[in-house]
């Protein structure tokens, strides 16, 4: 008897499962831990949604397959971390800076670096030529906002990008994204909202095991993206670099703790990323 091939959409469905793991572990992980800790219902339903939406595009999305559409897409993703500077309404830091990082829609504050940043990381790993480009110019709307989290994030990816690669030129950009960021970290540090910031350490109260959990989950996500998604090796690293960046500023400040807490943003732009697939390379 002969066993039947597999159909096209199983085979697409088994080709994205890592991707979809990547972002539905730490997302359902962060929705489970904030139920049990009383969060309002309204964060979980928007990282819910979030994590729906993000899976969809997943599952049907492609990349850009023109050179043009490829400029077009890191050009409205730099535009978008841009907008907080004329929309965002500014938040006083700790040293009294003007911090503007999110785009309103709604009720709904996005922030920007988390929504623009993985995709553009991406978009760099896909052409060497224009990497440091695209890297700097994303480390300067972080520098405007100013955004160390964002800044450390593509400092990260720059030094994946550089492991993958071993472009010299890449690590000159992790050097200057790394000094940028001290100087972003001492303008721009906000009091932590509960379950958006301190995710890991506030759940430790509670249980040491939970704040593990979730910790293990964005571990997970982080393992699955630099080794089992369909990407050639640059854009792993590269987007495993912009998440393990997020996540220690995060865990060492009072910076947004990506996918396991509140915030549709980086749920959003880790799934435009993931769903990104077979950009060719010509």
């Amino acid at each position: 008897m002969c066993r039947a091939s597999p159909s096209t959409s199983e085979v697409v469905i088994r080709d994205r499962l890592p991707a979809l793991l990547a972002l539905a572990i730490p997302v359902a992980s962060g929705v489970v831990w904030m139920a049990l800790a009383g969060a309002p219902g309204s964060y979980i339903l928007v990282n819910g949604a979030s994590l729906a939406l993000a899976c969809l595009w997943i599952l049907v999305g492609r990349g850009p397959h023109t050179a043009t559409s490829r400029h077009m897409l890191a050009i409205a993703l730099l535009l978008v971390m841009l907008t907080p500077l004329a929309v965002s309404p500014a938040m006083p830091s700790v040293t009294g800076d003007a911090v503007k990082r999110w785009f309103p829609l709604g009720a709904l504050s996005l922030h920007t670096g988390m929504l623009a940043t993985p995709a553009l990381c991406v978009l760099a790993a896909r052409n060497r030529a224009l990497a440091v480009p695209i890297l700097l110019a994303a480390l300067g709307a972080a520098f405007l906002q100013p955004d160390a989290a964002t800044g450390f994030a593509l400092c990260a990816a720059a030094v994946g990008l550089y492991n993958a690669t071993k472009d010299w030129k890449l690590g000159a950009v992790a050097a200057a994204g790394f000094l940028a960021s001290i100087n972003m970290a001492l303008r721009g540090e906000l009091p932590p909202q509960p379950f958006v910031e301190r995710v890991v350490v506030d759940a430790a109260h509670p249980s040491v095991f939970l704040a593990a959990a979730l910790a293990l989950a964005l571990l997970a996500s982080f393992v699955l993206i630099l080794k089992a998604i369909p990407f050639d090796r640059s854009k792993r690293f590269a987007l495993a670099g912009l998440l393990f960046g997020f996540a220690m500023t995060a865990l060492m400040t009072s910076y947004p703790t990506p996918l396991i807490g509140y915030g549709a943003a980086p749920i959003l732009g880790f799934g435009l990323a993931l769903g990104l697939h077979r950009i060719p390379k010509r």
